[in-house]
């Protein structure tokens, strides 16, 4: 378990090396460069951002990034205010459907929920697609991901950026997971996805969603044995307090994405158009660091509260080997072309 950490520390030093750059301005040039700019504008907007997660966790941190960012480059005439942990949408379904229909400018969700309104975005949530961190910048910053981006606007959404809340594992109040078959009849949460589901029940486990702000609640009335979260909300939402085994599976990569309704962003000038996104990539590349040093920082805490295992290569590909069938069930949902384009990036 200590060189396990190690690996991380070392991973994390590098991203944060790359990622903490959020306190620099925007690049002016990228924002009106695509964009041609306006020559500043005497209109002022409000950005509300809405997301579920605690006021410690990277993506609030990110998102006050994005405020100061924002907020500095159109001298004030941008305003954006954040609303953390969960406070106007307890679901991250429901702050996508509140941004859609302009009850709140933006939002920030981790990818899954994202594919009731588009098919297409079940691809992030297959099973064991991003074998590291690195491979799913390098997908999702790439075309990859910006095909899917650009679907968006189709159903009232923009995509601004790429975040993250990182490598998925499995806690449950029974025993250690180390095979599908381990998982057999436990009951377990998961996230408003359906790949999420199959996945799960695939396993042999009875799978369902439920809102992530109520997991806390749920866990404790025992409603369900098992979840399955990033190391670093797992530690934020203190779900360790009402689980006792944490197995490291790193059987998925949960990117997040940040969305504004896309009428409310081309209502804006063009100067402030660019300077949201670019403002959006600079805040969500810092999270990513953030978010890598803070599963560093949550492993050490959860340690003394869980008993902990890592699945061995073994025991990986005996998931990888239950997982197939979730693949072929979603190929006509994803598409043929998508779906070999992202068998690319786990090869």
């Amino acid at each position: 378990m200590k060189k396990w950490i190690a690996c991380i520390g070392a991973g994390t030093l590098l991203t944060v090396a790359g990622c903490g750059n959020g306190g620099e301005e925007v690049d002016q040039e990228a924002a009106e460069g695509s964009t041609g700019g306006n020559g500043g504008s005497d209109e002022e907007f409000t950005i509300g951002v809405t997301h579920t997660v605690p006021e410690t966790g990277s993506t609030h941190l990110g998102m006050e990034r994005f405020k100061e960012l924002v907020e500095e480059n159109t001298n004030g005439q941008v305003t954006v205010e954040v609303y953390p942990n969960g406070q106007l949408y307890a679901s991250e379904r429901e702050a996508i459907e509140a941004v859609q229909s302009r009850n709140i400018e933006m939002t920030v969700t981790a990818s899954a929920p994202v594919a009731g309104f588009d098919s297409k975005f079940l691809v992030l949530d297959l099973p064991f697609l991003f074998p590291d961190h690195e491979t799913a910048y390098e997908a999702l910053d790439g075309d990859f991901g910006q095909e899917l981006l650009d679907r968006l606007p189709d159903v009232g959404l923009r995509g601004l950026a790429y975040g993250e809340t990182g490598m998925r594992q499995i806690t449950n109040n029974s025993h250690p997971i180390e095979s599908p078959d381990d998982l057999n009849g436990l009951s377990i949460r998961t996230m408003e996805n359906q790949v999420h589901i199959e996945t799960f029940n695939a396993y042999g486990a009875d799978a369902s969603p439920f809102a992530f702000g109520e997991l806390y609640s749920a866990l404790q009335q025992n409603i369900y044995d098992s979840m399955e979260n990033p190391i670093n909300l797992i530690d934020q939402m203190n779900f360790y307090e009402v689980q006792e085994y944490l197995s490291i599976t790193n059987h998925a990569y949960t990117a997040t994405v940040a969305f504004i309704n896309d009428d409310f962003f081309m209502d804006m000038p063009e100067e402030y158009q660019g300077i949201v996104q670019d403002s959006a990539r600079k805040a969500l590349d810092y999270q990513r660091g953030l978010a890598r040093e803070q599963d560093e920082e949550g492993l050490e805490v959860i340690q003394d509260h869980m008993e902990i295992n890592e699945l061995t290569e073994e025991q990986i590909n005996s998931f990888i080997e239950a997982s197939e069938p979730v693949y072929e069930m979603f190929q006509d949902d994803i598409g043929e072309d998508l779906l070999e384009q992202a068998r690319s990036f786990s090869q």
